[in-house]
């Protein structure tokens, strides 16, 4: 495996850095890997290179670079955690989706790459996740403990390709009655899968924090990969 900080131009201007981990064979596809409200941190860069050793080209872009670059905060620090949610405040969720799609033409286009590109997001991530699937061609998406996906399923019908959902069941920043609604709006869908973790709050996959729960984590994460295989497989840049 080999790791990386890459420059890549802003379609807006301007240019971001991302974190680019890719194995040590060709690549079986490429994933964007989309960031918590914590920034591009030791936890996102130790995911990506988990994904890059199962075989696949990761790409993290820091989309807090507008605001402030190279973002790095721990969920544990009070003070860092609630610096996060003060950038998560003032964050252009459109602008960090431009973002996105041009980090999708990135991976599509570099050198090792399939072609195949899904995204895996975490939080913040996660909701962006959702909207890989109804704003981009984004080849398969999951998303982690989506914020605000409730308030958004007027897009659902956009939805082209494959997306899992996981949800914590104890999700304090996603009440019941946003999961219910969630669920609701989103069980006919045959492009969704909707898995719910009892009894774990939100980031119950983030290792190393006290919302840490090693079963549901690596249940998800199974799932996760399982997802990805199917989805974007071994195929042949055209």
């Amino acid at each position: 495996m080999t790791i990386q900080n890459v420059t890549i131009p802003a379609l807006s201007g301007g240019s971001f850095s991302a974190y680019l981990a890719a194995p040590s064979t060709q690549p079986r596809a490429g994933i964007v890997l989309i960031q918590e409200v914590l920034g591009v941190n030791n936890n996102m860069r130790q995911i990506a290179d988990d994904y890059a050793k199962a075989g696949y080209l990761v790409l993290v872009p820091d989309l807090y670079w507008r605001l402030e670059p190279g973002v790095q905060l721990d969920a544990e620090d009070e003070k860092q955690w609630a610096k996060a949610f003060e950038l998560l405040r003032v964050f252009d969720v459109d602008s960090g989706v431009e973002d996105l799609k041009t980090s999708l033409s990135f991976l599509r286009q570099y050198p090792s790459s399939t072609g195949k590109v899904g995204s895996v997001g975490f939080c913040l991530g996660g909701k962006l996740a959702y909207f890989m699937a109804t704003r981009t061609d984004a080849d398969a998406n999951v998303s982690y403990y989506g914020v605000e996906i409730d308030k958004n399923l007027a897009e659902a019908t956009r939805i082209q390709k494959p997306l899992i959902l996981h949800i914590s069941g104890n999700d304090e920043y996603v009440s019941p009655s946003a999961q219910a609604i969630i669920q609701q709006g989103l069980k006919d869908n045959p492009l969704v899968t909707i898995y719910r973790y009892e009894g774990v709050n939100h980031g119950f996959s983030r290792v190393g924090s006290s919302a840490y729960r090693k079963e549901a984590a690596e249940l998800a994460g199974d799932r996760t990969l399982a997802f990805l295989k199917q989805h974007l497989g071994n195929s042949v840049k055209v």
